[in-house]
């Protein structure tokens, strides 16, 4: 059956993050690997490497992977913005190289006009993928709802920055439910989930589907919105969960909840919960 998690704070230390994880029973996590909300971080030292590799090893936690800062715009039309956002992109790849992730989870970016907001997410990726070479992390390129000028809110913006990039191996995609919905894409009975990814395996291909955001939707189909809700909560509902859960061809990825929580984490305890009694035939998928 997939992994389930939820993204985990990493106040305290990388380590910490996989600890929480663990106190409330994930199989995988999302962190940020610095401050999403700051350019720069210090450096991380050995020690902290070091603390967060055996914390993971204890833990049975795999794969543990980041997601990029909110700051990033790898799509800007502003020339100085688009170099901070490339040089801060190589700078996490670098973090996750040392903490051996084998994901990078970022959103496309946002451009006023497709054609050049693409291309220059294209070039910026090119750059960070030829600065990061051996690094052996991937950069998953995640589907967005197309709130304002972002990018990635169609299944063929993502295909066209992979089949035109120079490094198509080192690019997947991270599947959110909530802002795939929100773009338009149904999955909420049989027949609308089987023709969504149809479509994704026809023009981006199913293969590259690296992990999934578990999020249910506050906005309504198509509506551009990006607000998440707990699972069964929002416009989406039980079923179209129910559906990905147990789906086959997507028993081993690794699939997080983002939703909103408090400190104590009581929300991903009861979100994990209601995922998981959806999955059918536990001990057979298992």
């Amino acid at each position: 059956m997939p992994l389930l998690g939820a993204h985990m704070s990493i106040a305290g230390g990388v380590d910490q993050a996989v600890a929480r994880g663990k106190s409330i029973g994930c199989e995988t996590i999302q962190i940020f690997t610095k401050s999403a909300r700051q350019w720069r971080a210090r450096p991380l030292t050995a020690e902290e490497v070091s603390r967060f590799k055996r914390a993971r090893e204890e833990s049975g936690i795999s794969p543990v992977f980041a997601h990029t800062s909110y700051l990033i715009n790898l799509g800007a039309s502003d020339d100085d913005l688009w170099a901070k956002s490339t040089a801060s992109f190589i700078e996490e790849m670098e973090r996750c190289a040392a903490l051996e992730l084998p994901y990078l989870v970022t959103h496309p970016g946002a451009g006023t006009e497709e054609e050049e907001g693409l291309d220059r997410i294209r070039v910026a990726l090119d750059e960070i993928l030829k600065r990061t070479e051996g690094s052996g992390v991937m950069i998953l390129l995640e589907t967005t709802a197309g709130q304002g000028a972002t990018l990635g809110h169609r299944f063929e913006h993502l295909a066209w920055l992979i089949e035109n990039c120079a490094h198509p191996e080192r690019l997947g995609v991270c599947y959110d439910t909530c802002h795939t919905f929100a773009a338009g894409y149904d999955i909420r009975t049989p027949e609308a989930f089987a023709a969504t990814f149809e479509a994704f395996n026809k023009i981006i291909g199913i293969d590259r589907l690296k992990a999934v955001h578990l999020n249910d939707s506050r906005g309504g189909l198509g509506s551009r919105v990006d607000r998440h809700e707990h699972i069964g909560k929002g416009k989406l509902g039980l079923e179209a969960f129910r559906l990905l859960l147990n789906d086959p061809r997507f028993r081993k990825l690794p699939m997080v909840l983002e939703t909103p929580k408090g400190p104590d984490m009581k929300e991903d305890v009861e979100n994990l919960k209601v995922l998981r009694n959806l999955l059918k035939d536990k001990k057979k998928q298992s």
